[in-house]
């Protein structure tokens, strides 16, 4: 071999295409790749897939330009002017009024609903603890007496027992209980029970029946009567 022939020089020749006397040149080389165009120097451009495509373009044949969502212009960002941002109906305005007006109905009957249950529990407990109390009380009666007629016989002026008498009477008076019923008040039934209607002296400035002696003192809790006082009256001369 010829050390100075070239490489080209060593490849086949080639077979050069006919004129067929149309003025068109038949290509022997490979076939045009898909997508092509024929007589063009480019290869085929890239392939795009059916729906894909750079915004804008062609998606494929026989289709429009496809956007993101929001339509052409759409904003990327939450609440951009696109074409899902509208100003509200006057129809959907007047239907939110409405229903707001519902909602806010709806809680101030609810309040004023837990208002009254409220001052009815508040109510009722107060029912129950002076119930309890007067219960109480009531089973305390009979001591009760015995320490009043001691103390007005004059057997509690001192000792323990009295000692004992004065907690007792205290700690009832902490809870609200009141002893009615006293020589010289002005008779009322309410608070009063007159077993006797005798003629006797009252005391001085009284204009009406009186309490003249005191058989039983009554006992109060609060605006509850637990035992009225038995009492004997006088009207005066």
């Amino acid at each position: 071999m010829d050390p100075e022939a070239r490489p080209e020089d060593a490849r086949p020749e080639q077979a050069r295409p006919e004129d067929d006397g149309s003025g068109a040149l038949e290509s022997t080389g490979p076939d045009t790749a898909e997508g092509a165009v024929p007589g063009s120097t480019e290869g085929p451009g890239p392939d795009l897939a059916d729906g894909a495509g750079a915004a804008g373009a062609p998606a494929g044949p026989g289709r429009g330009p496809v956007y993101a969502d929001g339509g052409a212009g759409a904003s990327a960002e939450p609440g951009g002017e696109d074409e899902y941002d509208h100003a509200p109906a006057a129809a959907d305005l007047a239907e939110e009024d409405t229903m707001a007006a519902s909602l806010l109905a709806d809680l101030q009957r609810l309040q004023a609903e837990y208002v009254n249950y409220k001052k009815r529990v508040d109510r009722d407990r107060e029912l129950i603890r002076v119930g309890a109390v007067s219960s109480v009380v009531e089973a305390l009666l009979p001591v009760l007496d015995d320490i009043y007629f001691a103390r007005q016989a004059g057997d509690l002026e001192s000792g323990p027992f009295a000692a004992i008498a004065d907690k007792l009477e205290e700690t009832l008076g902490r809870l609200g209980i009141e002893r009615v019923g006293t020589v010289g008040d002005e008779f009322d039934p309410n608070v009063h029970e007159a077993l006797m209607h005798v003629e006797a002296a009252v005391p001085e400035g009284a204009t009406g029946t009186t309490v003249v002696q005191i058989f039983q003192p009554g006992y109060r809790n609060g605006e509850r009567l637990v035992r009225p006082a038995r009492v004997s009256v006088a009207d005066p001369a």
